[in-house]
């Protein structure tokens, strides 16, 4: 009883989270883990475990709550009719081919460098909410094939795998400059971030496996409390924020979020900083 008490502001802060996260994956076709892994990484402390693995522990159960949370997405965008299921399927083998490379470089990092990187992948991706025109010019009728479209795809595996997002943000860039439509773009990214989950959250389990210090209900770097918690709340808001999606003008709705990811990026810089 004690020990539940002592987690308790924790886990009201992953309910917390999960909600926001959920709405946010709806909304803007991501995973979440611009929400979820910091969170984490403030909550951790609470349920023990050593400083320096708090980070790989975040990225992980990130990736865990996005399976779950974009899985929802893309099924409640599918029901109308906006996913592009053959961009997944033709796209999905050099994802996972490069969050697996990902993740092995994950392996070798520290917890501070981790959490420079994710810092700096925040601010890149801030640009695209709080500037949300530059990626709306098309640049060609079709989707990247061949070379091109192995290397965005191993790329935005590679990205993806190492700050414990889905993706969804570099996807929808693509899939606009590339002709197709906001809302397809956003239903079609829900689905990008189940392909880059999945085998990240494998990936993660795996490299943490044996480790030290990890905080309590840690499997390798999922902390399946984190992960319950944060999903159980995630798949009641993702239909709401896919409903937002397409029934509200998303413009006003980036530029908040844009401003909240340089905020976290701030204090994702000094928490690295003081490492």
């Amino acid at each position: 009883m004690s020990a539940v008490l002592a987690w308790a502001p924790a886990i009201l802060a992953m309910l917390a989270a999960g909600l926001f996260a959920g709405f946010a994956a709806g909304l803007f076709g991501i995973g979440g883990g611009f929400v979820v892994v910091p969170a984490m990484i403030a909550l951790l402390p609470l349920l023990g475990g050593a400083k320096g693995e708090y980070t790989h522990v975040a990225i992980g159960t990130s990736f865990a709550t996005i399976v779950v949370t974009a899985l929802r997405s893309t099924l409640s965008h599918h029901k109308r009719g906006a996913v592009d299921f053959e961009i997944l399927k033709t796209w999905a083998p050099w994802i996972v081919l490069g969050v697996g490379v990902g993740v092995l470089l994950a392996q070798r990092m520290t917890g501070q460098t981790l959490t420079f990187i994710f810092a700096g992948g925040i601010v890149l991706m801030s640009i695209n909410f709080l500037v949300p025109k530059l990626a709306r010019r098309q640049v060609s009728d079709t989707m990247p094939s061949g070379l091109p479209r192995a290397a965005i795809a191993g790329g935005l595996g590679l990205f993806s795998s190492l700050l414990g997002i889905g993706g969804g943000t570099v996807a929808v860039i693509v899939m606009t400059l590339c002709g197709r439509s906001i809302h397809k773009a956003i239903a079609t990214a829900s689905g990008f971030g189940f392909i880059i989950a999945v085998p990240g959250t494998i990936g993660w389990i795996l490299i943490g496996l044996g480790k030290p210090g990890l905080p309590v209900g840690s499997l390798g770097y999922v902390n399946l409390l984190g992960a319950v918690v944060i999903t159980s709340m995630s798949i009641l808001t993702a239909p709401l924020g896919v409903a937002a999606a397409h029934a509200l003008p998303a413009e006003p709705l980036k530029r908040v979020f844009g401003v909240y990811l340089l905020f976290i990026a701030g204090v994702m810089a000094n928490r690295a900083l003081q490492m």
